[in-house]
């Protein structure tokens, strides 16, 4: 599902008009991105959780010339899944390899 996907079928569902639906997306987007950029943290509850991690700075190599060049520091935003999402996913997956087992 992608951005305008999801805009379309929040306005189904609320019964509301497309513009209408953008601008709770976008709001809820804004808020996301502003909490991260803040460092703060979003967790969504049976979903799960994002964060920004903060990697320190090493030595790296170009990988054309093999020439050791420093990497700085950098922050970047993390995804971890919820229990409840991998837990359900891993039943999706296990029956359908089941099913596919009984061909």
């Amino acid at each position: 599902m992608n951005k305008s996907e999801l805009i379309e079928q929040l306005a189904q569902r609320c019964q509301i008009n497309v513009v209408q639906a953008e601008e709770v997306v976008n709001l809820i987007y804004r808020k996301m991105r502003d909490t991260l950029v803040s460092g703060g943290r979003i967790e969504i509850r049976g979903f799960g959780s994002f964060v920004v991690k903060e990697y320190g700075a090493y030595e790296g190599r170009n990988p054309k010339t093999g020439e050791k060049i420093p990497v700085p520091p950098k922050k970047l935003p993390f995804f971890k899944v919820g229990k409840e999402l991998k837990e359900r996913i891993d039943r999706i997956a296990e029956g359908s390899a089941a099913a596919g087992n009984q061909r």
